[in-house]
């Protein structure tokens, strides 16, 4: 059979494969131009790959017939959301077909009486969060690309948020999957209903799977009543340290936090004309925290935060005095990502490390240790609340000796975070980028099965091959 040169100038699909692909989607719904397949070809991390077809499907049928097609012909199948994660998770290494869900963005239902909301993949998680407010329901999970990112991507990553630290992960609010498996067969996880604990819990396996063990087409979600009002406290502190000191007392006194954003030297002189709020001049390090429930607890909640805070020797505290001076703090948080490019380097490796709150202090020393000794540019922010750090190491990637330097730095700081009980990934997941690390954390025995599942899921291993496990598994 005559084989189809992709735009890309590959030979990877035949042309029978193309032109069967087209009859099962709407119009529209396949993308073979150059122009259109550069759109799908990258994702945060920094890398690209070209796929050979984009198919844009509009149904669960659509999917599985295009799945069923895939394994017939033996071609590999990348699952796509809006393409914001750090680690090439769904990115066409090798040349396939990418599936991107952005058109099944559909929010089916929003349930008052039972707390569910039904989703397709392809919903904002912003807009979610929007609807369920205007209903008067809460779903906390807040990446910080929550305005673009989708329910389905967050499900394949496992995404976290700012508010993990009181509300939990995007896996703590999945209670049920509609999931198409390689060969087109189509099957739903979980419950609905308030619990069940019939037969193995698929639903937990596939969070986080990353896409390579089914394609997720609909989402039935918890959500929460809406908490009644919320406070907002930002502080400055002398160094690091102190700050990570600030968090962990928190704890120690009973105050359980929404939020607890830390931010160091390097990241705060980056947003520092950003913020409404004054930067000291002896400031190394800044905390933004929030509290919410009734309104006759916010004012107990931030006196504790004040006081724990001032304990610890914080140099500035300010509590915002209405909803636009937090939106402000805020903003100026969610704008650091984009911010740090104002640094210089044209590079940048992005970790999001976790380890228990109270290594929190000794993380953060080998991050700044790793600063010394490379040289390199490090800038740390995140989640300190629940020990979530985004490790950023800025670099020039054509200089050798910098990227000799900043995958050492790689390497000695998921080598102590490993020590200190933490996971070198929080909620970004493993993808390309971490692969060849996830041997540092878990044991051969543990890999065997995690490929032996796969294996059942995806036995022609055309669903979003090259992924999590090292080259050559």
């Amino acid at each position: 059979m005559a084989r189809w040169r992709s735009s890309a100038g590959r030979v990877n699909v035949r042309y029978g494969f193309i032109k069967e692909l087209s009859g099962l989607v709407a119009p529209g719904g396949l993308l073979t131009d150059r122009s259109d397949l550069v759109c799908y070809s990258y994702d945060a991390s920094g890398l690209e790959f070209l796929p050979d077809a984009v198919i844009l499907p509009s149904s669960t049928e659509e999917v599985r017939k295009v799945m069923a097609l895939a394994q017939r012909e033996g071609i590999a199948v990348f699952p796509r959301g809006a393409g914001s994660g750090t680690t090439g998770a769904f990115l066409p290494r090798g040349g396939g077909v990418v599936l991107c869900l952005a058109r099944m963005n559909r929010i089916l239902s929003i349930s008052h009486s039972d707390l569910m909301a039904e989703v397709e993949p392809g919903v904002v998680t912003g807009e979610l969060q929007n609807r369920a407010a205007a209903a008067g329901l809460f779903y906390p999970p807040d990446p910080s690309s929550l305005d673009f990112c989708t329910i389905g991507g967050n499900v394949a990553t496992g995404a976290g948020g700012a508010r993990a630290v009181k509300y939990g992960v995007t896996r703590d609010y999945v209670i049920g999957l509609d999931v198409v498996l390689p060969g087109g067969d189509v099957i739903r996880t979980g419950f609905r209903t308030a619990k069940g604990v019939v037969g193995y819990d698929l639903t937990r396996l596939m969070v986080g799977s990353e896409g390579t063990l089914g394609v997720v087409t609909g989402v039935t979600l918890k959500l929460i009543p809406a908490p009644q009002t919320v406070g907002t406290a930002l502080s400055f502190f002398k160094d690091a340290s102190a700050a990570a000191s600030a968090v962990s007392r928190l704890f120690v006194l009973g105050v359980l936090p929404r939020c607890a954003e830390f931010m160091d030297a390097a990241c705060l002189g980056c947003i520092a004309d950003e913020l409404p709020v004054g930067v000291p001049e002896t400031a190394s390090a800044m905390l933004l925290v929030e509290v919410d429930g009734q309104e006759d607890s916010i004012a107990a909640g931030l006196d504790a935060i004040i006081c724990a805070f001032r304990e610890e020797g914080a140099v500035g505290v300010y509590v915002a005095k209405d909803k636009d001076e937090a939106a402000a703090f805020w903003k100026a948080r969610r704008s650091l990502s984009t911010s740090v490019r104002r640094l210089g380097p044209p590079h940048k490796i992005s970790e999001d490390i976790c380890v228990p709150r109270h290594a929190l202090s000794g993380i953060i020393r080998v991050i700044e240790e790793t600063v010394k000794e490379t040289g390199l540019k490090i800038l740390s922010f995140g989640h300190a609340g629940d020990g979530n750090l985004h490790v950023n190491i800025l670099l020039d990637k054509r200089k050798e000796h910098e990227m000799t330097s900043a995958q050492s730095a790689v390497k000695k700081i998921f080598k102590k975070t490993i020590e200190f009980g933490g996971t070198i990934s929080g909620e970004h997941g493993v993808g390309l980028t971490k692969r060849d690390y996830i041997g540092m954390e878990l044991d051969g025995k543990t890999l065997d099965i995690m490929r032996s599942i796969k294996a059942v899921f995806d036995p022609k291993g055309i669903l979003n091959p090259g992924k999590i496990f090292p080259e050559g598994d």
